[in-house]
């Protein structure tokens, strides 16, 4: 009887408990949902910094607005390779993504965000993206691409990976190197005597496993986080482009937001710009090091015989009009 009067009070507490958690959990308020979910698309992984970048720039922008906009991160192509996110932003589907020299493909002064040969450093990437290269590429951006400036993320130089070493220009007839969609890439690789192949970035390490290309070129960082020192032996220093990237927003999706929040998104924006950077810098000290002990060779190329064999090819490709700015970009370079 006396464990029958225990198990009725233990029976009567855990019945008040239950009925004193579903008290407490219908009083308490949900957490409201965001007026304006964010979408974001991104071609890199969880551990580069444009990623990492954006995760800041959701946190500082959901607190800075008590919750009124939220961001959702799709890293490594999950949503959509870099064309088709363009295009599903201009569709209202998705929100954001980080794009470059693609935009080629809406409007053609785009060409000179990673155009082979013509920049040398950061210091010359800068004084363009201030300048009035800078600017009237994001009016393009909005009037032709319906996406509006964040503000820039640096690339860092690209180099070409291989498994034979590259040290001039010779070593690469028919090499297959894939290339993302952007028609300078694909000029500078056919007058170098390589076979360029377009292709989204997520296929790339599969392709080079399988050994439908042969090669790739991309920034130490890209290089490092897609795992291609597991199917590349030479990583070739050729730094054939000094570019950077845009973090964009959709311009309808950034026209529906009240005058307060727009505000807020953008100083939060040039917050993100500012933490990549540091990101960036950090990052720059430490990935040659990584790709090093996981079994890359660097190999010293003659970047003059390079831009030499391809530097008529690539300004010939050019329209008339973009000529013009190219001509004034050297012009100015040389005066610097």
């Amino acid at each position: 009887m006396r464990n029958q009067g225990v198990l009725s009070c233990i029976l009567k507490k855990t019945v008040l408990c239950f009925f004193a958690l579903l008290c407490f959990n219908s009083c308490k308020p949900d957490k409201p949902e965001p007026e304006f979910l964010l979408r974001t698309a991104l071609l890199v992984n969880e551990e580069h910094t444009w990623y990492k970048a954006f995760v800041y720039f959701g946190q500082i922008l959901e607190e800075r607005t008590e919750g009124r906009i939220k961001v959702e991160i799709y890293p490594s192509e999950q949503l959509a390779k870099e064309v088709e996110a363009i295009r599903l932003i201009q569709a209202d589907v998705i929100d954001m993504t980080t794009t470059g020299s693609i935009l080629t493909n809406w409007f053609e002064v785009a060409t000179f965000c990673e155009l082979p040969f013509l920049m040398q450093d950061s210091t010359d990437m800068n004084r363009y993206i201030n300048g009035p290269i800078g600017k009237l590429m994001e009016e393009e951006m909005i009037n032709k691409a319906g996406l509006r400036s964040l503000g820039h993320f640096e690339r860092g130089p690209r180099h070409l990976t291989s498994n034979r070493p590259i040290r001039h220009p010779d070593d690469l007839n028919g090499l297959i190197v894939r290339i993302p969609n952007v028609p300078s890439f694909v000029t500078l690789w056919k007058a170098l005597g390589a076979k360029p192949t377009p292709m989204a970035f997520s296929e790339v390490f599969t392709s080079l496993q399988q050994g439908t290309i042969e090669a790739q070129e991309n920034p130490f960082a890209l290089i490092n986080n897609a795992g291609f020192s597991e199917v590349q032996k030479y990583l070739n220093l050729t730094s054939h482009v000094v570019s950077w990237v845009y973090p964009v927003v959709g311009e309808k999706q950034f026209q529906r937001l009240p005058p307060d929040l727009k505000k807020i998104f953008m100083e939060a924006a040039k917050d993100m710009q500012a933490y990549e950077h540091h990101l960036f810098l950090e990052n720059e000290k430490s990935v040659q090091k990584e790709l090093k002990a996981k079994g890359m060779e660097f190999i010293e190329v003659d970047k003059e015989a390079f831009q030499q064999k391809c530097e008529e090819a690539i300004y010939n490709s050019l329209s008339p009009e973009m000529q013009k700015i190219y001509d004034q970009l050297k012009t100015e370079k040389d005066a610097s």
